[in-house]
């Protein structure tokens, strides 16, 4: 199986943040379209995100459910289905000890991709993360991935490093899949025009 790694906030959804109101989960800007196409190709899709808002105390694991099941309702009426949520409760300064703690799951390492992988037998070397900061990417490549960064001004540091440079850059998740689509087909290799790709760029944003 290959997968899609998505980050949440600011990448699937829009970015509110430490939000657990289903109410206020929003999908960005033709999100929904985007999975459509990347389930259409084969890729299964795998929500990772970072949620130090736990650790912090502000809310709960189980506060996560409800976010989860709005995801799902709001992908199932364009027939998009997540095939799992996975999601990193810690923080080093985080307020609640059993969550105060240093660990491998919290992006950029990749331990939540490592468990998808171990759980659903996923080709991680055909498989493409997805999101808006470092970070994404960072853990995308650990874990042997190829990766996108939404550069949608969510990246402030800019902190570049090998395995902090993206694969592709996008303006947002519906072009992104557009670009891996185009990228599955070997326009990178035939030196294709990718949309969104910036010209003379290797994939790398310039703040």
């Amino acid at each position: 199986m290959r997968a899609i790694f998505l980050d949440k906030d600011g990448t699937l959804v829009e970015n509110v943040p430490y939000n657990v109101n289903p109410a206020l989960v929003q999908l960005t800007w033709k999100a929904a379209e985007a999975l459509q196409l990347l389930t259409h190709m084969g890729y299964a899709l795998f929500v990772v995100t970072n949620q130090p808002g736990v650790a912090e105390g502000i809310f709960t694991e189980s506060a996560l459910d409800g976010v989860h099941r709005r995801l799902t309702q709001q992908l199932a009426q364009y027939g998009v289905t997540l095939d799992g949520f996975y999601f990193c409760p810690h923080s080093p300064d985080g307020m609640v000890e059993r969550y105060a703690v240093p660990c491998t799951c919290r992006k950029p390492m990749p331990g939540m991709l490592y468990r998808a992988a171990h759980e659903h037998d996923i080709d991680l070397g055909a498989s493409w993360m997805i999101g808006d900061i470092l970070n994404d990417v960072e853990a995308g490549h650990r874990a042997g991935c190829r990766t996108v960064l939404i550069d949608n001004g969510n990246e402030t540091e800019w902190k570049i490093s090998a395995h902090r440079m993206p694969d592709l850059t996008a303006p947002n998740l519906y072009m992104a899949a557009g670009m891996i689509a185009s990228a599955e087909q070997g326009g990178r290799e035939q030196g294709m025009h990718i949309p969104g790709l910036r010209p003379g760029s290797s994939g790398v944003a310039v703040p």
